[in-house]
């Protein structure tokens, strides 16, 4: 029997906020990070299983600290019975009486469990010889099923409704899954929209992801409109009448702001605003759909459960579905979210703005295409051209679409010398905050 024997958690951040990458209204100056974890074994052909929460830097160390308040729960398991049904692994690690009562199901806690929900996933696709997306999409519609928590989720996906959103998918696997090798997945950039950035770099990242091939580009706002009037002309003279340019407010406005805002960018023709309120106000969100459309509203990115993506579909509140690898309790609870996207008929657009989550986001949209929705129609991944190079199996993106991952794993492992170069210390956050 072959039993973990080491969690490692480690402090990773990336000095982001010298170049401004990741620049909005509400973060001005990120440094991209990630609290990291690795699951080790003595099953002797040394497989091991990488996972780890996105964060912009200030806060890292507390979301590893609850990484290593979990090595508990996985130290002297059976790797096997863990691996082998995922479903009750993870509802014992979100079920467990007194992490929920830190949350229940969201925050620093719901987050380490998801990072260690996704590092288990990766090792058990890599132990399968596959990559995530074709592991999840060799799966029966049956065993999918028993992946997922249905409670709270009954009133709109029943566990028969979702065996019958996956059973229709099932007869073109083999058929998409040659389609996704053959042309890859569709992305969008944000990588010219960051709000730190001058007029000119705005300009020529513009006309760049248009020459990439790209078929959506991003642009941050909210700081201050006069400003994001001008940034959206000049996006919109570099990329022509009706290309789409999505805007993203990351959570800065009142619903009655948002509304005015929005109304006075319409004519720049958005393809969707992101993030136009607080991430937990379902209500406002159905509010602002309401005054703005046909705009649509895109959010997801800090929905903390799955409970919150329900509420969205129920109210109508959004037009497009984004999820993120490692907000919500790991793969078994997006697959939820897919599946409730699929249920309501919304398309999913992952958000991927931050260290490694083009890596990982990128097998579920996959397995969506694969396995659930069954479509690329109207849906891309976000693609940001920064820190991939830090990872064993970077995002590749060529003439705007996402190639799909052969290598075995959840996209997830970074590589030791990145480990080692941006390992963070309690003695560089003292003076971090200091200054």
């Amino acid at each position: 029997m072959a039993v973990i024997t080491a969690v490692d958690t480690v402090d990773i951040r990336f000095p982001t906020s010298l170049s401004l990458d990741g620049s909005d209204a509400m973060n001005p100056d990120p440094d991209y990070s990630a609290a990291y974890l690795v699951l080790r074994t003595d099953a002797g052909d040394d497989l091991e299983g990488h996972g780890f929460v996105f964060t912009i830097g200030r806060g890292n160390d507390v979301q590893t600290a609850a990484l290593h308040a979990l090595r508990p729960y996985l130290i002297g398991q059976d790797v096997d019975a863990l691996l082998g049904d995922m479903g009750a692994t993870s509802r014992r690690l979100v079920g467990d009486s007194q992490l929920r009562w830190l949350g229940p199901e969201k925050g620093v806690m719901h987050m380490a469990i998801g990072a260690v929900v996704n590092a288990l996933w990766d090792l058990r696709a890599k132990r399968a010889g596959q990559p995530l997306w074709l592991h999840l999409s060799s799966l029966s519609p049956e065993e999918l099923v028993s992946l997922v928590d249905f409670r709270y989720l009954t009133d709109a996906l029943t566990p028969d409704q979702a065996l019958q959103i996956l059973r229709d998918a099932e007869p073109g696997r083999a058929e998409r899954i040659a389609r996704l090798r053959e042309v890859g997945y569709p992305a969008y950039t944000t990588t010219p929209g960051w709000l730190g950035y001058s007029d000119e770099k705005l300009a020529r990242l513009c006309r760049e992801a248009v020459a990439d091939g790209f078929g959506q580009i991003k642009l941050k706002v909210g700081a201050d409109l006069d400003d994001d009037i001008r940034r959206m002309r000049i996006a919109r003279e570099c990329v022509g009448e009706h290309f789409p340019i999505a805007i993203d407010a990351n959570q800065r406005w009142d619903v009655p702001d948002a509304v005015a805002w929005v109304q006075a960018l319409a004519g720049f023709d958005p393809a969707w605003v992101e993030e136009p309120t607080s991430p937990d106000d379902v209500l406002g969100h159905a509010a602002i759909a309401r005054q703005v459309a046909p705009v649509r509203i895109a959010t997801g990115e800090h929905a903390q459960n799955r409970v919150i993506f329900k509420q969205l579909l129920q109210a109508e509140a959004i037009g497009v579905m984004q999820i993120d690898a490692t907000r919500v309790g790991g793969v078994n609870e997006n697959i939820a979210n897919l599946l409730l996207a699929a249920r309501f008929g919304v398309p999913v657009c992952p958000h991927a703005g931050g260290v490694g989550l083009c890596e990982v986001v990128q097998h579920l949209s996959m397995f969506d295409f694969v396995a659930v929705s069954g479509t690329m129609e109207g849906r891309c991944i976000e693609f940001v051209d920064h820190l991939h190079e830090h990872f064993v199996t970077p995002t590749v993106v060529t003439a705007g679409r996402y190639r799909a991952p052969e290598a075995a794993g959840a996209g997830t492992q970074m590589l030791p010398g990145s480990i080692a170069a941006y390992t963070w210390t309690a003695q560089q956050t003292d003076q971090k905050v200091d200054a």
